[in-house]
C-alpha cells in the first residue's frame, strides 16, 4: 500500500473533536441526559474525548458506553470474529444515544451498531457522530455530527490513528495496491 501525506494531524484531530462536542451540546443542552456509545475500536476513545470536552465546556458529561459489533457484521469473512467488550452502564431505553465511530463509509458498521444496541433496549433517539465521512454509502445512513467530509475513491482507505490505540493522532489516506498476479 502506498501512503499519501497526513490529511489531519494531531492538532486538527483535537480541534475537530472539540467542534463536534460543541455541536452536540448545541442540540443537547444537558449532557447528563444522553449517552455517548463508542463503537469498538476507535469509536471508544473518540466518545471518551467528546465527553471530556463536554465536561470542560458545560461542567457535565454524558454517560459513556462502548459497543462491540463483531457478531452483528454482515460484511466480514468466514474467520472467527475478534470480540471486544460491550459495556452500557445505563438503561438504553431511558435516554437518547449518540453512536460514535471513526469513519463512516458504506453504513454497514452503523447498521451493525444499531442492531447490537437494540438488543439492549430501544432508545428514544439514536444519532451518529463520526470523525470522518468518506461517502460511498451502501445503506441509507447519514451522520448527525461530522468532523470532516473526505471524498475518496473506492480503491482508497482512510486510516484514523488515535493516541490511545496507535500512539499518534492523525488521519491518513492510503491507496491499496493490486494483489500480485492480479
Amino acid at each position: 500500500m502506498t501512503t499519501r501525506p497526513v490529511l489531519m494531524d494531531g492538532d486538527q484531530v483535537r480541534r475537530t473533536i472539540a467542534r463536534i462536542a460543541h455541536e452536540i451540546l448545541e442540540r443537547h443542552a444537558e449532557p447528563s441526559a444522553f449517552a455517548l456509545v463508542g463503537v469498538h475500536r476507535r469509536g471508544v476513545p473518540l466518545a471518551e474525548r467528546l465527553a471530556a470536552n463536554m465536561r470542560e465546556y458545560s461542567g457535565s458529561a454524558p454517560v459513556i458506553g462502548h459497543l462491540d459489533i463483531a457478531l452483528y457484521r454482515d460484511d466480514v469473512g468466514t474467520g472467527v470474529p475478534v470480540l471486544g467488550e460491550t459495556h452500557l452502564p445505563f438503561d438504553v431505553s431511558q435516554r437518547p444515544v449518540i453512536l460514535v465511530d471513526d469513519v463512516l463509509y458504506t453504513g454497514r458498521t452503523t447498521r451493525a451498531a444499531i442492531d447490537a444496541l437494540f438488543d439492549f433496549g430501544r432508545p428514544p433517539q439514536v444519532q451518529l457522530a463520526v470523525l470522518i465521512d468518506r461517502g460511498h454509502r451502501e445503506l441509507p445512513f447519514r451522520p448527525d455530527y461530522v468532523g470532516k467530509n473526505l471524498p475518496t475513491a473506492y480503491g482508497e482507505r482512510v486510516y484514523v490513528r488515535l493516541a490511545e490505540i496507535d500512539g499518534v493522532d492523525e488521519v491518513v489516506l492510503s491507496e491499496r495496491l493490486p494483489k500480485e498476479g492480479a
